[in-house]
């Protein structure tokens, strides 16, 4: 999962000017700008951190907000000897012991309220492994594995003993002992079994905005479920550290269908997701989570590189309600390069979706000098209008280094952009760009009136005018799967 990259810089701005403490020395404090030796430094304005730090490190991760409170420390006490020092002959411009506690007990609780709230709304926000083992009946364990007869293989006919898994177009086959390319699947004496059932590594609260869908029940929560492994090898995956390992190299709980179903009613969940890894290979695991939600009035959202048969995806479609499709590029070439994968079993999923009635949404990560062609873009577009229909939201996602590609800088703007505008031209009515809080490409319009109906910033709503699935302003019927209040 997993976040978008967003930076933030510490807005230290030198405060009014205080004029002179003493018209007779030659050292002047002014706009907390002191001069030593003829040297001009810029002090801290103390108030004026302490406000950012109360304000803004909620947005982080608690682990960046505390590493951010301790720079914050060093830099006064730093910023303050240095202040001491240069000024200690300086009567008059010495900071005395009542300045000094003042400066030093507002950091302090900038600090343990900076922390604090990071902390308060990690914890609002994310369900993470420690609790769901504690609260919910599941404990952890590195490496834990509860094997699981798979579903979708047939016996190789060329050697005994051996198997071909159909569950995703690779269709390996194993002898006995060896697993598929995924690393969650094993024949174990001619019968092939899962290691991907019982033993999520991943288990979180995400909006349901996260996974990413803007047109299924914007606003509820969601309870994401992941366990190791993938069909696919991207370089710049952003989970490579569950994604590329085997079930026994990560820390699982021990959490079955329905004790993860009922966590997630309990947790004021609307719907159970798939996602961070790739869901397909833990088919089986998700196929009874989902028909468990089915039954307790759960909705189901599946967010695959679409990498999976026919058959069963078919058999999925009979519970998942929505879908989110990392489309990688548009040419066969990308997919082997980027992905070690293929396109065309990706676009034969999409139509199998669509088909099915299950609400689609399609995310293409443009990466800058690999599929940032905006070329590729349109004829990717028109497939998509052509074949799944011009009201399919597309999310045109900011590439962040990761993984193996930590060399490239993230997309410029202006690319994606670029990108928006020619999805818009070809006729896509809904087209979005991630990654980039605060964008207006984050925003739903009507496709009839252009009027903003759904206002956001990255996973949050901030206004909502579509009722009953139309827009208020002029009727226009929204397509997707939408709630009252988008809260």
């Amino acid at each position: 999962s997993i976040s978008c990259g967003n930076s933030m810089r510490l807005n230290c701005s030198d405060s009014k000017n205080t004029g002179d403490r003493s018209q007779n020395s030659e050292y002047r404090i002014q706009n907390t700008e002191y001069r030593y030796r003829g040297r001009a430094t810029k002090g801290v304005n103390s108030k004026k951190c302490t406000l950012v730090l109360l304000t803004f490190p909620s947005i982080f991760t608690p682990f960046v907000a505390l590493s951010l409170v301790i720079v914050y420390l060093l830099l006064i006490v730093a910023c303050n000897i240095h202040r001491l020092l240069s000024n200690y002959q300086m009567e008059m411009n010495l900071m005395n012991r009542r300045d000094f506690l003042k400066t030093t007990c507002m950091a302090t609780i900038s600090a343990g309220m900076g922390t604090f709230t990071s902390f308060a709304i990690a914890d609002t926000l994310n369900l993470n492994s420690r609790d769901a083992a504690s609260d919910r009946g599941a404990s952890s364990q590195k490496g834990y594995i509860s094997p699981h007869k798979a579903l979708f293989y047939a016996p190789d006919k060329a050697a005994s003993l051996s198997v071909v898994c159909l569950l995703c177009p690779w269709k390996c086959s194993l002898s006995s002992g060896e697993r598929g390319r995924c690393q969650a699947r094993e024949n174990k004496n001619g019968e092939l079994i899962t290691l991907a059932y019982d033993n999520p590594c991943a288990v979180h609260i995400d909006p349901i905005e996260k996974n990413p869908l803007f047109h299924f029940l914007p606003g509820i929560k969601c309870l994401s479920v992941a366990t190791a492994g993938c069909t696919f090898k991207c370089k710049y995956c952003q989970n490579w550290q569950i994604s590329q390992s085997s079930p026994e190299e990560t820390t699982n709980l021990q959490f079955t269908p329905k004790k993860i179903v009922s966590s997630a009613i309990k947790n004021k969940c609307r719907a159970m997701g798939y996602t961070y890894t790739e869901p397909t290979v833990f088919f089986e695991y998700m196929l009874d989570i989902a028909i468990e939600a089915k039954k307790n009035g759960l909705k189901n959202v599946y967010h695959s590189n679409g990498f999976i048969n026919p058959e069963p995806l078919k058999k999925l479609c009979l519970y998942i309600d929505a879908a989110n499709i990392d489309m990688k590029g548009f040419t066969e070439k990308y997919y082997h390069e980027m992905s070690a994968g293929r396109l065309a079993p990706v676009l034969e999923s999409l139509k199998i979706l669509k088909k099915e009635g299950v609400h689609v949404e399609i995310t293409n990560t443009v990466v800058p000098t690999y599929n940032d062609l905006v070329a590729d873009a349109e004829r990717m577009c028109k497939w998509i209008r052509d074949e799944l229909g011009d009201d399919v939201p597309i999310h045109f996602a900011r590439f962040y280094p990761y993984h193996k590609l930590k060399n490239l800088s993230p997309t410029p703007t202006a690319i994606m952009e670029a990108m928006r505008n020619t999805a818009t031209k070809v006729g896509m009515k809904y087209v979005y760009i991630g990654n980039i809080p605060g964008h207006p490409g984050e925003h739903t319009y009507c496709a009839n009136c252009n009027k903003l109906l759904i206002r956001r910033f990255g996973f949050k709503i901030l206004e909502y005018f579509i009722k009953d699935g139309e827009c208020i302003y002029c009727g226009q019927k929204i397509p997707g799967k939408w709630t009252d209040s988008g809260l």
